[in-house]
C-alpha cells in the first residue's frame, strides 16, 4: 500500500482508538484518583513496550535522548494527567472535542518555533475543524451547566503539549523507527510514574473490587490506547505533516460521541452537525 494510502489507515485507526480512550478513562475514574489513572496508563503501557521494544533502544543515538525525553514528557506524561483531571469534572465527550484544538496549535506552534510552511488550504481546515469543535462545546456547555469548565484550560493546555510534541517528532526525531520513540518515552517515564503511583494510595486500595475493576480499564488503556496507539502516531507523523497527524484529534470526538452516547452521555442533533463540520476540516487541512 501506497504510504498516502497507508497515512489514512493509520488515522483511522488512530482516531478509533483514542476516541475509546475517553471512556476508559471515565471508568477508571470510578475506582482510582485521577492522579493513579494517569501513572497507571503510563506503567502499563511501559512494561507492554518492554517486552516488544526493549531491542530497539540501541537503536537510539546518545544525542536523541534529550529529544526522546521532551517527548515523553509533552507526548505523554503531562497530558496523561491532565485529561484524567479534566474528566474528574468533563464529560468524556467533551473532553475529546476540546482535544480537537491540537491541530491550530501545531500549525501554530510549527510556524513561530519551528519554520515549517503551511498553505492556505490548511489553515481553512485547520479553522473550519476549529468552528466544529466550538459549536460542539458551546451546546455540550448549554446542555450540561453543572459542570465546571474551567477543566477545560487542562484539556487545552494538553493540547498545546500535543502540538509541540508533533513538531518536535517531525523534525528531530523522524530518522528513529516509531518503536524506538516510543519504547524510548516510557523508560523515561516508567520510574516517575510508579513513585506517583506509590504515594498516591493505591497499595491501600487495591484490594477494593472498584479499584480492581477500574484497573482493568486503565491496563486495556495503556496497552491500546497509550502503548500501541503511540507506535501508530509516530509513524503517522513521519508518513505525513505535523497538521496531518494531528489532525486525527478531529475524528476523536466521533468516536467518543458515540461510546458516551452509549453511556448515556447527551448527544444531540447539533453536535452531529458540528461533527460533519470537523470532517470537513480534516479534509482540507490533510491536503499537501
Amino acid at each position: 500500500m501506497e504510504s498516502k494510502q497507508l497515512k489514512w489507515v493509520y488515522l483511522l485507526i488512530l482516531s478509533l482508538i483514542w476516541g475509546s480512550s475517553f471512556i476508559l478513562i471515565k471508568k477508571g475514574l470510578l475506582g482510582l484518583s485521577a492522579i493513579q489513572v494517569g501513572s497507571l496508563r503510563i506503567i502499563f503501557a511501559s512494561f507492554f513496550l518492554l517486552v516488544i521494544g526493549s531491542k530497539s533502544l540501541t537503536l537510539i543515538p546518545e544525542l536523541k535522548w534529550k529529544y526522546i525525553a521532551v517527548t515523553a514528557f509533552l507526548g505523554t506524561f503531562f497530558p496523561a494527567f491532565l485529561f484524567a483531571l479534566a474528566q474528574t469534572e468533563l464529560d468524556s465527550s467533551v473532553t475529546s472535542i476540546l482535544n480537537s484544538l491540537t491541530p491550530l496549535n501545531t500549525l501554530i506552534i510549527g510556524a513561530l518555533f519551528f519554520g515549517i510552511g503551511f498553505q492556505r488550504k490548511q489553515l481553512l481546515g485547520v479553522l473550519i475543524g476549529l468552528l466544529g469543535s466550538l459549536l460542539l462545546v458551546y451546546n455540550g456547555a448549554v446542555n450540561n451547566p453543572e459542570q465546571n469548565y474551567y477543566y477545560t484550560l487542562l484539556v487545552i493546555l494538553a493540547s498545546f503539549c500535543y502540538a509541540t510534541n508533533v513538531n518536535l517528532i517531525k523534525k528531530y526525531l523522524s530518522g528513529l523507527s516509531p518503536v524506538s520513540i516510543t519504547t524510548g518515552n516510557f523508560v523515561v517515564l516508567l520510574i516517575p510514574s510508579i513513585l506517583i503511583l506509590v504515594f498516591s494510595g493505591f497499595p491501600e486500595q487495591i484490594y477494593l473490587e472498584k479499584t480492581q475493576t477500574a484497573v482493568g480499564f486503565i491496563l486495556i488503556l495503556g496497552v491500546l490506547g497509550t502503548g500501541i496507539a503511540n507506535i501508530l502516531f509516530f509513524k503517522l507523523i513521519q508518513l505525513g505533516s505535523p497538521v496531518f497527524a494531528a489532525s486525527v484529534t478531529y475524528l476523536i470526538p466521533v468516536v467518543a460521541f458515540f461510546w458516551g452516547l452509549l453511556d448515556n452521555e447527551m448527544l444531540t442533533l447539533v453536535q452531529f452537525f458540528g461533527a460533519f463540520i470537523i470532517l470537513a476540516g480534516v479534509y482540507l487541512s490533510a491536503r499537501k
